[in-house]
């Protein structure tokens, strides 16, 4: 008996979103039945409960859901940091009214101009006084620019992000330092944060390595996270709170020691006596120990060159 073989008939596979025919919910109940209907189902579609989670502004925006926002605000830069092959960071902080040398030189022009047109206006002598100071700083402008470039020159190409230059993608200190890195060719970082007001980003940022935080706290967490170094130019209470924070951290070795360059000595004595609250028993003497001054780009990077050599894991192997 010869053994019969049936070719089986195997469908076509569907298409991956497309029916021949609707299914019933893909259209609403027809006016015909219900002429009130089709308003009816608008109103739903419209209302907030509708609206699906992850795309409810108003929902992800309550108190209530204040745990998830700061896990999404974390979580989004550090899988697109990972993506980008950002393994350590050189993070640079300064105050963003220190502009350019140019640009703080027009401005005090200007307001030289004012004021002697106005000579009995305290406010604008002041504001000349100032702007004379900033112009004085501005200075530094040039040394952020000139590290950046250091930092961007030493890895392996443009498209090495093992260690990358990170700062808070503002203007003044933390534009010069990106444009530095800019001016190599290689990427860097800037971590933005939203404020009530409108806030750009400088532009010597690389577009994929830009991120805007909801959280300070997440901010501050990326500025740590990687970082293999800590540079701080003259700056305010931004500045500040990104330095302390550092510290007390190296302090209590909560995270480990890192190195962490004061920039503009005669600044930073003035602005924090360390000394002081050494003597007055806040501190302990070997806290002063946790940083070091310097004044040029060429003197914070050996500076940290050496920091690690000393430590026992030259940055050159850490980066590998």
């Amino acid at each position: 008996m010869t053994k019969k073989h049936f070719k089986k008939y195997i469908p076509h596979p569907p298409h991956h979103s497309k029916r021949r025919r609707p299914l019933p919910w893909q259209a609403p109940k027809p006016v015909e039945d219900d002429p009130a209907a089709l308003e009816r189902v608008r109103k739903i579609m419209e209302s907030p409960g509708y609206r699906q989670a992850d795309q409810d502004i108003d929902f992800l925006n309550q108190d209530e859901t204040r745990g998830i926002r700061l896990q999404i605000d974390y979580m989004k830069p550090e899988l697109l940091l990972e993506q980008q092959g950002v393994k350590h960071t050189i993070v640079a902080f300064g105050s963003t009214r220190i502009v350019e040398p140019g640009a703080a030189k027009r401005n005090l022009e200007r307001l030289q101009e004012k004021a002697a047109q106005h000579p009995d206006d305290r406010r604008l002598a002041q504001q000349v006084k100032t702007a004379e100071r900033i112009l004085a700083k501005s200075r530094y402008y040039d040394v952020a620019r000139e590290f950046g470039r250091l930092v961007g020159q030493f890895g392996k190409g443009p498209e090495d992000n093992c260690l990358t230059l990170c700062t808070g993608g503002g203007p003044g200190m933390m534009e010069a330092a990106n444009r530095g890195a800019f001016d190599s060719g290689a990427k860097s970082i800037g971590l933005n944060i939203t404020l009530p007001h409108e806030q750009y980003p400088n532009p010597y940022i690389s577009p994929e390595l830009c991120f805007r935080f909801h959280y300070f706290a997440t901010r501050k967490l990326h500025f740590l996270l990687r970082a293999v170094a800590l540079v701080a130019f003259p700056g305010g209470y931004g500045t500040f709170d990104e330095l302390f924070e550092a510290l007390t951290l190296i302090q209590t070795r909560k995270i480990e020691p890192i190195p962490v360059v004061l920039v503009g000595e005669s600044f930073w004595r003035s602005a924090v006596n360390v000394d002081f609250m050494a003597e007055e028993g806040v501190i302990d003497p070997e806290d002063r120990e946790l940083f070091w001054y310097a004044e040029t780009a060429q003197e914070i990077w050996e500076g940290i060159l050496h920091w690690h050599r000393v430590n026992g894991k030259p940055l050159s192997e850490l980066v590998k």
